[in-house]
């Protein structure tokens, strides 16, 4: 009877957690994307007002595929099937949906990391090929009861701090600060409690407001102004990806952006993908998901996988770890540098150690 009412317990305890929703994401590898190639709608990079070119090869972006989350909780056997496959990963809710968050305020937190790198990559590109472009320091807000709360506003345009223009992009010598980190630089220089005059161009009219700075970030001086450099482009890149979010394809956006303006291919007909975040400065950041996104491109028949130095702690625990030639780079120029490596077969390409 003990062994009879036992089984019945287990059994009952085994169809019951065929239904226990769990608060965990299952992430798998997902789509890639070819930022060189075309979609049903066009090509996937766009360029207006400057020749563009189209080559052999690829310059692909991986995804990572996740299920679950708070709206489509994914049952016990779910993820425990995922937590046995080797090319999944079980992953805490919260680290696609901090508490407090919004499915729908994810979501457009991630379409907004995907403009802002669209135009880090464009930016990068630019850099990498000696094209000029403008970088405008514009206010984006306030922090509320900093000294500039009241007298700054959301789009006034940063000319001059105490009387010393700000210099653009276009206006600054190659490698001076320029823009909003001349800014930051010149406000920071001062001791806290310090006046600032900042010179603004709101709506056209030049004017001029006065603040005392109080201390900030790491004990220099702060006047509580958010702006960013708003890029004014020779060129119009229009990069069309659908529904993809989140910041990750960076790089490749770049890449294929360059490739996109060179009569010459970067590739020499190879299949590359990669994954990692950019600056408009070309410093490439790492990402999470390396290990889904290295089985994604290897089944999309890529032969070689670029990825942020940041992220090399990721690449052994992939499934695909020796099947794509992992290439590790810091900025864009190595990832340039390592494309012609590989499109001449002269030199030696840097990995993950």
């Amino acid at each position: 009877m003990t062994l009879v009412v036992a089984l019945a317990l287990l059994v009952g305890l085994g169809v019951g957690s065929r239904y226990l929703p769990m608060p965990y994401l299952v992430a798998g590898p997902g789509i890639t994307l070819d930022t060189v190639g075309r979609t049903e709608e066009g090509p996937v990079i766009r360029i207006d007002g400057a020749d563009s070119y189209e080559h052999e090869g690829s310059l692909s972006m991986v995804t990572v595929q996740y299920a679950g989350g708070p709206q489509r909780r994914l049952d016990f056997l779910t993820v425990v099937r995922a937590w046995l496959s080797p090319t999944e990963a079980v992953l805490p809710e919260e680290l696609l949906f901090p508490a407090g968050r919004s499915p729908e305020e994810v979501s457009e937190r991630q379409t907004v990391q995907m403009n802002d790198s669209q135009t880090s990559a464009t930016a990068a590109a630019l850099n990498q090929l000696g094209l000029g472009y403008d970088a405008i320091p514009v206010v984006g807000d306030t922090v509320e009861g900093m000294p500039a709360d009241g007298l700054v506003e959301p789009g006034d345009v940063v000319l001059a701090v105490d009387g010393e223009k700000v210099l653009t992009r276009s206006e600054g010598e190659p490698g001076t600060v320029v823009g909003t980190a001349l800014v930051v630089e010149r406000v920071g220089s001062r001791e806290p409690g310090e006046p600032v005059v900042l010179t603004l161009d709101r709506d056209g009219e030049e004017i001029e407001v006065e603040m005392v700075s109080e201390p900030g970030e790491e004990g220099r001086a702060a006047v509580g102004v958010l702006i960013s450099d708003e890029m004014d482009f020779p060129i119009e890149v229009d990069i069309t990806v659908g529904d993809i979010g989140g910041p990750s394809a960076g790089m490749m956006f770049a890449l294929g952006i360059m490739d996109r303006l060179s009569e010459e291919g970067l590739t020499g007909g190879a299949s590359i993908a990669g994954s990692g975040t950019i600056t408009s400065a070309g410093e490439i950041g790492g990402v999470s998901g390396i290990q889904q996104k290295m089985v994604s491109a290897q089944r999309a028949g890529a032969g070689y996988f670029f990825v942020a130095a940041d992220s090399c702690s990721q690449v052994f625990e992939s499934a695909a770890y020796g099947e794509l030639e992992v290439v590790r780079v810091e900025t864009l120029t190595d990832a340039v540098e390592a494309l012609e490596t590989i499109r001449t077969g002269e030199g030696e390409l840097t990995r993950c150690e």
